[in-house]
């Protein structure tokens, strides 16, 4: 029913407090969805998964020791990094990835160079506290329509984990998207290529971007840039198609979340799903490694 509705009719209707005047829409449905509008995890949900067993961890999903792709509300997530951080751990992670956006995201309340330089300060502190888990420093960085990056290269060069995305004119001719891509994964401070399609699949869908898969994918291999299996629901990208020519191509690989929200962490057993019946193992996905191997120079 909310998926249906014409836009701004959902943002209307959660102002004026009038869900509950659509079909299947009682009061506990209607406050799920407007905490969910405010960035919140819905208390209903919390609730439920409070009184759920935990699933067991078997397979891919047992050799994680983290997420390379998660956000907070220094950007346009909903928690600050600690609480982030605490529920990482809670779900048996040994380190998480901080990688809120930069600054060209305006939308998103990038992060500028100082924002950055600041939120280092902040994870320093953080990994004092919270050893011997890890916050590994990081950003989601755009990538421009050149293919350079949204960020200072002295700035990334600092930084642990580097995911490039693009957000941007998304719709671009696929040669030069391709190169637009190509290009970014050539940099040297690039570890991980975001939701390489950019593509929508529930809600306001946005279809895939265009380019040349086959040259994207190669280029990753080659640098060494794992490509990102995005874990959200509405994202599930790449597409099964572009995840097997990714497999067979012989490409790394990162189980993200890309997690604005806390609750949102758990949703990294859907990509492990997903790797598993493309035979990808936990030898060529980087998150199964520890974070002191993943920030190793040499990895």
């Amino acid at each position: 029913m909310v998926s249906g509705l014409p836009p701004g009719e959902l943002e209307q209707r959660t102002r004026a407090g009038t869900l509950t005047e659509l079909s299947g829409i009682g009061p506990a449905t209607a406050e799920a969805v407007r905490q969910a509008m405010a960035g919140e995890d819905p208390a209903y949900l919390e609730r439920l998964l409070l009184e759920s067993p935990p699933p067991e961890r078997t397979g891919l999903r047992a050799a994680l020791r983290g997420d390379c792709h998660s956000h907070s509300d220094w950007s346009d997530g909903g928690s600050p990094p600690a609480e982030m951080a605490e529920a990482a751990r809670e779900l048996g992670h040994e380190w998480l990835a901080l990688t809120d956006h930069s600054p060209r995201l305006t939308v998103a309340n990038g992060l500028s160079a100082q924002r950055l330089e600041e939120q280092l300060d902040l994870v320093a502190r953080l990994n004092s506290e919270l050893a011997p888990f890890r916050i590994l420093t990081g950003i989601e960085v755009d990538i421009l329509a050149d293919g350079s990056l949204d960020q200072r290269d002295d700035l990334l060069a600092e930084l642990d984990m580097v995911v490039a995305s693009v957000h941007s004119e998304l719709r671009m001719p696929a040669p030069a998207m391709t190169s637009r891509m190509v290009t970014a994964i050539a940099s040297p401070h690039v570890d991980v290529l975001g939701h390489c399609t950019g593509r929508r699949v529930v809600g306001r869908a946005r279809p895939e971007s265009q380019f040349d898969a086959d040259a994207v994918f190669a280029a990753c291999r080659d640098h060494d840039v794992a490509v990102e299996i995005n874990c959200r629901p509405d994202r599930q990208d790449p597409p099964d198609q572009l995840l097997g020519l990714a497999a067979r191509t012989g490409c790394l690989f990162a189980i993200d979340t890309d997690a604005h929200a806390p609750g949102q962490l758990d949703w990294i057993g859907s990509g492990c799903e997903r790797a598993e019946r493309f035979g990808i193992g936990a030898d060529r996905v980087i998150n199964a490694r520890t974070w002191r191997a993943l920030t190793a120079s040499d990895r």
